[in-house]
């Protein structure tokens, strides 16, 4: 039987399933050494994953969804300067899931628990946003605003690029943004309705931003969308629909790094989860961490 120490975060709202207790006593019965900590408020990630790494836990696995891995590799990274960062898995809890279900990560309780124990671990990238760092992707503009508010008939309409353009109808109406993004492509001057810089594939529940992107590349994929009135409609629709191109009005590429900036605070959000700043610099971190995924996992 393995020495490895384990230790299991759950997110506080979902620490009364069943099924995972159930689990996890499976699993202690087979050997393996498990701790389990839940969380209360927003401060515990930090605090329970030092005092993981302080009991000598070799895998931290983390029960919750998106937002929840967004808060743990936040922490382990501000944490990376003191102690040796163990590695990390997901226990797929939250409502989309986005990042465990694109990299094919077992999303019911006990497959996924055994496979956080079992599975083998590879180093991934992680992107800084500032001080922050998230692990799937990040939105700018009206679709950190309106995430779950895009028609299905639209969605069906626009297939991969409906979370793109989520809340499009609304977008018609919508003031664009402006301000400057910067990258090692060059620089932009002028308005976006909307920005997607990804580490991962999806966001929103199933939608595809990205969909040849690799967690362990060294490379964001990026998506800007500017300003368009409803007679550029097709265009739009068009020039989403074709990746790693410069269209007139939607932009693919991908890149180590990239500053906003713009006067008015772009509407932003990590992994699903709120940051307001008028200047941000995006900064992907190769090999930052290692995570348990599928040997044949998409994203590696």
């Amino acid at each position: 039987m393995t020495t490895l120490r384990y230790s299991l975060i759950l997110n506080g709202k979902k620490a009364g399933i069943p099924e995972i207790r159930t689990a996890v006593y499976a699993l202690r019965d087979k050997g393996y050494d498990l701790a389990v900590k839940v969380t209360w408020e927003g401060a515990d990630m930090q605090r329970l994953i030092k005092e993981s790494i302080i009991a000598g836990a070799d895998r931290i696995i983390i029960g919750g969804g998106d937002g929840s891995l967004n808060e743990a590799v936040t922490a382990l990274i501000h944490l990376q300067s003191d102690y040796s960062l163990p590695e990390i898995a997901a226990l797929p809890l939250g409502t989309a899931n986005d990042f465990a279900t694109a990299c094919q990560i077992p999303t019911t309780i006990t497959e996924a628990l055994n496979f956080a124990i079992t599975g083998d671990s590879f180093p991934i990238d992680l992107i800084s946003a500032n001080d922050r760092h998230f692990i799937n992707i990040a939105a700018a503009g009206f679709g950190a605003q309106v995430t779950a508010e895009t028609p299905v008939e639209l969605k069906d309409f626009l297939g991969g690029g409906a979370y793109t353009l989520t809340g499009l109808a609304k977008a018609i109406g919508f003031k664009p943004y402006e301000g400057s993004i910067t990258t090692e492509k060059g620089r932009f001057e002028g308005n976006i309705v909307v920005g997607a810089m990804c580490n991962g594939r999806q966001a929103g529940g199933g939608q595809v931003l990205a969909p040849t992107a690799k967690i362990n590349d060294g490379l964001m994929d990026v998506t800007l969308l500017k300003g368009f009135t409803p007679i550029d409609l097709p265009q739009v629709i068009e020039e989403i629909k074709t990746s790693n191109t410069n269209g007139e009005f939607c932009f693919h590429f991908q890149s180590k790094w990239l500053e906003i900036d713009f006067p008015l605070a772009l509407p932003l959000n990590l992994d699903g989860e709120p940051y307001h700043c008028e200047q941000v610099r995006f900064e992907v971190k190769p090999n930052a961490i290692k995570f348990v995924l599928p040997k044949n996992s998409p994203l590696i």
